[in-house]
């Protein structure tokens, strides 16, 4: 197993992942790859529990948490993996004096393809709202929520796709942006 100083190396472009990736090489994936590889996840968007998908993959401690929430470097390379993300479900960030987070032209399409019951990628989004939360992108997670509750408050209430149980983890993700 890789140590938490792995992530902010990987992070600053030093090192690559367990599969020999390094992280301008994943952010730049078409979205086919994103959908098809599933252990890029961990290394993108940490956490400080082992992965139990990859449980190879570095978990967070709190020295390289910190290193992330004083690193604007740091916190800006992880945004851009966040809006990679965002792209790839068929979302966009609109800036202005309060940033927003918002279905894209390609939400359509994207959605269609990860917006089904059950869908691995939900497990994905729990991860990238709890990751930002923890590594200083507290207002990103806080937006991506938000929208997530209305992509979720518009589904027919007798065939939601997004349980309930989904959206609540989701919330639990961000909690301590909320408190």
């Amino acid at each position: 197993m890789k140590s938490a100083e792995d992530i902010v190396r990987y992070y600053r472009g030093e090192v690559r992942d367990g599969s020999g990736r390094s992280l301008a090489e994943v952010q730049e994936w078409p979205d086919d790859s994103l959908e098809r590889v599933h252990d890029f996840i961990q290394w993108m968007f940490p956490l400080e529990e082992r992965s139990a998908f990859n449980p190879d993959a570095p978990v967070l401690n709190s020295a390289a948490i910190e290193q992330f929430r004083s690193s604007p470097n740091l916190r800006a390379k992880l945004h851009v993996s966040f809006e990679r993300m965002l792209a790839f479900y068929g979302f966009e960030i609109l800036d202005g004096p309060r940033m927003r987070i918002v279905p894209s032209a390609t939400f359509p399409r994207r959605s269609s393809e990860w917006v089904t019951p059950g869908n691995h990628n939900y497990l994905r989004i729990t991860r990238i709202l709890k990751s930002l939360s923890t590594l200083g992108l507290e207002e990103e997670a806080s937006r991506f929520f938000e929208c997530l509750s209305e992509i979720y408050d518009s589904q027919d209430r007798r065939r939601r796709p997004i349980p309930l149980e989904t959206l609540q983890y989701w919330k639990a993700a961000i909690a301590k942006n909320i408190e």
